[in-house]
């Protein structure tokens, strides 16, 4: 398997190096060069197997050569024996055709969890063989920053710069990340959105005198190993309801477009999805881009739903590639110019076959809250809520089951939980004395020439 970038130039890379990399030289997204098949006959053999040996069958092919399947396995054992749940993501049905997919049994309570634990196993790997250093950076709107430092804290070989929007996450993760101790790990606070952030750290990897000192990597989802991992979950639910004889429809609480670009993934490798259902908050750029082609960014609104309060949607570029390679640098170049651009008419006919994008707002995402906990005892954080309202929403024949994707527990928004619900969730017991331990995070501005320069000062050089 060679992966490419969505900007069309520069070199393929293997699965090793594109894993190191992130994000390609030319600013573009890393994509497989074709997309591998799963037969009906291999999907429907997933039925009953354990969520690691699932996972294996499923990332297999994207690893080509530089796994073997015994390491491979180990490597999923070793990442998913930390979850709390034997099935890892376990599913919980609300009525008759909606069930929820609970994918936050990781260390940090959230669905990053799930490629976050592999994905730090892969860099310990693949760095084992190499005399390098790694330098990690990555911009959060919340849960991956938190589940990033778990997974990388006290590794040999690598250093993690986060990056999050001061005073727009909520308590529970900002202190998932500032109370880590380990001297590799560093958090900043950025004056300003997450789009500040995410817009810092592509800027890096594109400042090719402070790239060129450094071997930089990301675990945003622009990081293809990531997408990969979360592949996995589409499959081992999808075949659990009756997939690959009946056909299964997901919602996906969206920012950044990765988890549901997973989604479309598995769509492309033969599992089959009736639809994915596109659930924004009102940051609802993708909900716009899908209805009306219209992909134009506004200003960041805070909700409580901060993890999808994002108004540039990386992932979005990676669909838009695969449905129409050509356009894509332009459209690239208009939206970095202009901030908005318009999907061509290939690009909204082939995303219209298979998505449904629905905008949520506050009101309909706590009346889902009041939903779940009234009608099935199930209490559920904000996004899982907007994608639930959506799936709710959205029209589909009866027959199909639809699956609600719960990307975070809602101990993590106890206080928005709790207008909504009138029931305050604890944090689980695993999660320790959050809240008594010491922060350690450091506040600069939202300019590249501040956090380049805290960087180079703490970061070791590549090689």
């Amino acid at each position: 398997m060679r992966y490419r970038s969505t900007r069309g130039t520069g070199a393929t890379l293997d699965f090793e190096q594109v894993t190191l990399t992130g994000l390609a030289p030319d600013g573009g997204l890393y994509v497989p060069e074709a997309w591998p098949q799963l037969s009906r006959a291999e999907i429907a053999a997933l039925a009953g197997l354990s969520y690691v040996e699932t996972a294996v069958r499923v990332m297999r092919p994207f690893v080509g050569g530089a796994l073997s399947d015994d390491e491979l396995r180990t490597l999923c054992t070793q990442a998913y024996g930390r979850f709390a749940h034997k099935a890892v993501t376990p599913l919980v049905q609300l009525d008759e055709r909606h069930w929820l997919l609970e994918l936050f049994h990781g260390p940090t309570l959230a669905f990053k969890d799930v490629a976050l634990q592999l994905l730090g196993l892969l860099f310990e790997r693949f760095l084992s063989d190499r005399d390098t250093h790694l330098t990690v950076i990555g911009a959060t709107s919340g849960d991956t920053g938190s589940a990033a430092i778990d997974a990388l804290a006290g590794r040999a070989k690598v250093d993690i710069f986060m990056l999050h929007p001061l005073g727009r996450v909520s308590d529970v993760q900002r202190r998932q990340m500032t109370t880590v101790k380990a001297p590799n790990v560093h958090n900043i606070a950025i004056e300003g959105t997450f789009d500040d952030a995410q817009a810092l750290v592509k800027a890096m990897f594109a400042d090719q005198g402070f790239a060129g000192r450094f071997t930089l990597s990301a675990v945003n989802s622009i990081n293809w190993a990531r997408l990969m991992a979360q592949i996995v979950y589409y499959f081992y639910a999808a075949v659990r309801l009756g997939a690959p004889e009946r056909p299964v429809a997901f919602s996906v609480p969206t920012g950044n477009f990765g988890d549901v670009f997973a989604g479309y993934a598995a769509a492309k490798m033969g599992l089959p999805i009736a639809k994915l259902i596109v659930a924004t908050n009102v940051n609802d750029i993708v909900a716009r881009a899908l209805s009306a082609g219209d992909y134009s960014a506004g200003e960041v609104t805070a909700t409580a739903a901060p993890s999808m309060d994002i108004q540039v949607s990386s992932n979005f570029e990676r669909l838009l590639f695969d449905l129409d390679a050509e356009a894509v640098p332009a459209q690239m170049a208009a939206f970095a110019r202009d901030r908005a651009m318009q999907l061509t008419d290939v690009q909204r006919g082939g995303a219209g076959a298979l998505f449904a994008g629905v905008r949520v707002d506050a009101d309909e995402m706590a009346l889902a809250m009041r939903w779940a906990c009234e009608g099935s005892g199930q209490v559920i954080d904000p996004h899982t809520a907007i994608g639930l309202a959506a799936a709710r929403a959205t029209e589909l024949p009866a027959e199909i089951p639809v699956v609600t994707l719960a990307t975070a527990h809602p101990g993590k928004f106890r206080d928005a939980v709790e207008r909504a619900t009138g029931v305050r969730p604890a944090l689980p017991s695993r999660v320790g004395s959050l809240f008594e331990r010491e922060e350690r995070y450091d506040v600069l501005p939202a300019e590249l020439g501040a956090v380049t320069t805290y960087i180079s000062e703490r970061a070791t050089p590549g090689a």
